[in-house]
């Protein structure tokens, strides 16, 4: 008989029929959604941000694999037993909401999809064996997540990101286990649920960043055009991390859709 995953560590603030779920990117936490919590608790929604099994206080998980990651939010989501939930997903974060979204429909309310995709493709493909090689390849090398760690930030940002945001994304990442993400990024590489966007049957928004390199808004334009009643956001100046780089903007979208979707 196999034993369900355990509660997953997570931050929560806040009341409300309304649950929203902030789940983390490959090198993220439940820190990085600090000033999510506070502005969506006083907007009057019930904000938690988990950590993902092998991050901060959550244990890890065997096969880690999307699946995986599904049944664990799976069970924070039972924990939770908020009337609604809406899950809010930056990158790999996106993937999982989706992930979650084909798993257990019944059991949200709603997405919003920020700086993410609906594929990688093949696991065994150029590009993606190249994603692998590229982001692998230091700590193949011997450096650790705090060594890198200030680098893959400043690849990830626009031109002119909050300062403060930046510091605390490199903080969180550089806490970040090896070991989790390398298993975070094999577990991404091969994602796809391009078939599933035309099913799905809740609102959901969809949040670009206009710099963001990692998930274009091209691309995620696109994305919300293939999901009936999608509504799509573009935070202008923003790379990938746009609650950290233009966090009002964020918020202001975010909230802008909870208050048209789930009001109080």
């Amino acid at each position: 008989m196999s034993v369900p995953p355990a509660i997953p560590a997570f931050d929560g603030r806040g009341a409300g029929d309304t649950a929203v779920v902030m789940l983390h990117g490959v090198g993220g936490g439940r820190g990085a959604w600090t000033g999510q919590l506070d502005a969506f608790a006083a907007a009057g929604y019930r904000a938690v941000a988990w950590d993902a099994p092998g991050y901060g206080d959550t244990p890890a998980i065997e096969p880690y694999d999307m699946a995986g990651l599904a049944r664990s939010l799976e069970v924070l989501l039972d924990a939770l037993a908020a009337p609604r939930a809406v899950l809010l997903g930056h990158s790999m974060g996106g993937l999982l909401a989706q992930e979650a979204a084909v798993a257990f429909p019944g059991k949200i309310a709603g997405l919003v999809l920020s700086a993410t995709s609906p594929a990688f493709g093949r696991p065994d493909g150029t590009w993606q064996q190249d994603f692998l090689r590229q982001r692998l390849g230091p700590l193949d090398a011997g450096k650790t997540m705090a060594d890198l760690a200030p680098t893959l930030v400043g690849g990830l940002v626009g031109p002119a990101p909050d300062p403060a945001g930046v510091r605390l994304a490199t903080e969180i990442m550089s806490r970040v286990s090896g070991e989790t993400y390398r298993k975070a990024l094999h577990a991404i590489v091969g994602f796809d649920r391009r078939a599933a966007l035309g099913a799905l049957r809740f609102p959901v928004l969809v949040v670009a960043g206009e710099r963001d390199a990692t998930a274009p808004p091209a691309m995620m334009e696109k994305m919300a055009q293939k999901i009936r009643g999608a509504e799509y956001a573009l935070i202008s100046g923003c790379g990938h991390l746009a609650n950290l780089e233009r966090p009002e903007a964020f918020d202001d979208a975010v909230l802008g859709w909870l208050a048209r979707r789930f009001p109080h």
